[in-house]
């Protein structure tokens, strides 16, 4: 059986985003493996699965504390429970989201948010023919996202606004207390320079989705790996 050592974490390594990625990217794996009944996993099992080396995951889980068998491998229950607890994962995590056009409303009928335990709590639009309050994700007027965010303990946002709106709407989330954002818009969002005070405390993290732009870059690596230059 693996070893959990817990509280013995090395912050500066659990911190890096990539290594944040990675444990997440383990946790979705082992919670797929439990469900078809496996107790225990290999270091060269789930680096296959996140396509890294067995040495990097045995050195993620030994920053975590967690040793594992050499012959029997790691407990995947107890894996999974440190990883949760590590990355914070409750039972339920909420997000709102701004812009319900085709992206937008792509998202709030994504059923496998509910499966990983994401709840989109609310949405936001300026457009009044997509405004339902009683929907079974509530659309609102972009108006009441303030007021909307002082009332609920929300601190993720999803922005899916034309790119005329990306740069006014991020200020207003940023103000409102969002603190991580997924962005759609074509627009590079930065939270550099845009709290109320200069020494804020909660830095924001974006991460930017350009479809356009990783869909360009999958064909320019296609057309190269064709030419030979690149492996």
């Amino acid at each position: 059986m693996s070893n959990v050592k817990k509280g013995a974490i090395n912050t500066a390594h659990t911190t890096s985003r990539a290594t944040v990625l990675r444990l997440a990217r383990y946790l979705r794996v082992l919670q797929k493996l439990k469900t078809v009944g496996i107790i225990n996993v290999f270091s060269n099992n789930l680096g296959d699965a996140v396509a890294v080396t067995p040495a990097i995951v045995r050195k993620d889980f030994s920053i975590l504390g967690i040793n594992g068998n050499k012959r029997g491998g790691y407990n995947i229950d107890l894996l999974i429970e440190e990883l949760r607890r590590v990355l914070g994962k409750t039972d339920s995590q909420r997000a709102i989201l701004v812009g319900c056009g085709r992206i937008g409303g792509a998202l709030l009928e994504y059923k496998e948010f509910v499966k990983d335990g994401i709840e989109i709590a609310a949405a936001f639009d300026t457009n009044p023919e997509k405004l339902n309050p009683d929907g079974r994700v509530p659309v609102l007027p972009v108006e009441q996202l303030p007021e909307y965010m002082a009332a609920n303990s929300i601190h993720i946002g999803i922005l899916a606004v034309p790119e005329s709106a990306a740069l006014p709407v991020f200020d207003t989330m940023v103000k409102a207390g969002i603190r991580g954002f997924l962005n759609f818009t074509t627009v590079e969002l930065k939270c550099t320079g845009r709290c109320q005070y200069e020494e804020c405390p909660h830095q924001c993290i974006v991460q930017n989705v350009n479809i356009s732009l990783e869909l360009e870059s999958l064909f320019y690596l296609v057309n190269l790996k064709e030419r030979g230059m690149v492996t």
